[in-house]
């Protein structure tokens, strides 16, 4: 079992990945039977052994990435992009794409899309999992401490993760939790055909987290064990789905709850011996679930803004022209309303936060701070679920949008 671990955590297992799919170290930054391909896409040879990249990435600091720069190769802090050479631009562009359904950004821009165009009801259950699964995903990464794959001999797509951990995946965990919740979750509500559901589930988180491969980012051991992880979490907390959403919605100490918790888990996010994105992330992502917690509530006590019409399950909308355009224009006029909303927020929270602990404005490294960064992030984010479960919807029926 340790050698199969092993195996499934070796980074060469995810340069043979992505060497299949077209993608390639160059100026000897890899080495396969012996050859290194340069950019012309001609073979060079080289005599790189597996000796000499040990030692290389022993050079390497516990997170994969380089310390020094050697042989021409930047490090962790990275003073030029990475060398490479794509050879399937086909599949380069379809994986960066599906790199990106699994980004924060992604899904704060695309869950209040559903809310505003589809059914609240979706949204809301898409926004429970999607919290629970991030936040439990960050939290083992930082317990673990596992690294990611080394580079080389992987090439390195992405650099702003760098300095998090690796196992879990939490692209893998959010694009099978998420995938799998709008299937379970949509059949009693929208029409559609299981089977049909069923595969697009299968093949968008598949995507997911076969991207998380070809962009260096993740071991295959990595992404095994988000979707597992997934996949426990959702048979355990399947059951009482309905129960939550009945308690989210009515019971009075719901707003408390949900406000109160998830900054509580802010604060007390374990502590690394570095900066790292997690902490901050995962504050984003619990300050945003805080806001629309609340934001669910107090829209159920007003009366919800906006249903779907008939008798569920109902038919999927019909794609006409003026359902389009005012599709569109909901999901611009609220991202509008959100990113203002982001803006402002971080903006004063900011500003209040450097004058409280007497920080100069132009000091930007202060925000890693935790009593900086936790307090601006989740008040920022929690604004932005407030105003997206609350007032966008009611925005748009008194410009008639709904």
């Amino acid at each position: 079992m340790r050698n199969l671990l092993a195996y499934l955590h070796d980074s060469e297992l995810v340069a043979r990945f992505q060497r299949r799919c077209g993608l390639f170290l160059v100026d000897g930054s890899h080495h396969d039977r012996g050859k290194t391909h340069a950019s012309s896409g001609t073979p060079v040879h080289t005599d790189v052994s597996h000796e000499h990249l040990r030692v290389r990435w022993e050079k390497q600091d516990k997170n994969s990435n380089f310390k020094h720069k050697e042989n021409g190769y930047a490090d962790g802090g990275r003073s030029g992009p990475p060398q490479y050479e794509v050879r399937n631009w086909l599949l380069h562009f379809l994986f960066l794409i599906s790199a990106g359904l699994g980004h924060e950004i992604f899904y704060i821009t695309c869950l209040p899309c559903i809310h505003w165009n589809l059914d609240p009801f979706l949204c809301r259950r898409l926004v429970n999992i999607w919290v629970m699964v991030m936040y439990i995903g960050q939290v083992m990464k930082d317990m673990l401490k596992l690294p990611r794959p080394y580079s080389p001999p992987v090439v390195k797509l992405e650099t702003r993760v760098d300095a998090e951990y690796g196992l879990p995946s939490t692209h893998a965990m959010a694009a099978t939790a998420i995938s799998f919740t709008v299937l379970l979750s949509a059949t009693s509500r929208i029409q559609f055909q299981f089977e049909v559901g069923l595969l697009i589930a299968v093949t968008v988180s598949s995507l997911v987290c076969l991207s998380r491969l070809y962009t260096g980012m993740h071991s295959v051991l990595d992404v095994i064990c988000g979707v597992l992880i997934s996949a426990v979490l959702l048979f355990l907390t399947y059951p009482y789905w309905e129960a939550f959403d009945r308690f989210q919605l009515t019971s009075p100490i719901a707003p408390v709850v949900g406000l109160l918790l998830p900054l509580f888990l802010s604060y007390t996010y374990p502590e690394l011996d570095h900066y790292s994105t997690t902490r901050g992330d995962t504050t984003t992502i619990l300050g945003v679930g805080a806001g629309c917690c609340v934001g669910y509530w107090v829209d159920e006590q007003l009366g919800p803004a906006f249903v779907p019409r008939g008798a569920l399950p109902v038919p999927l909308p019909t794609l006409t022209a003026n359902g389009l355009a005012s599709g569109a224009a909901r999901s611009l006029l609220g991202a509008v309303a959100l990113v203002g909303t982001r803006q402002v927020v971080k903006t004063l929270s900011l500003q209040v936060l450097y004058s409280w602990y007497r920080v100069p404005k132009n000091d930007d490294s202060a925000r890693r701070r935790r009593e900086i960064e936790v307090p601006y992030k989740f008040a920022t984010y929690t604004s932005v679920g407030l105003v997206n479960s609350i007032f966008v919807n009611r925005v748009f029926i008194l410009l008639g949008l709904l």
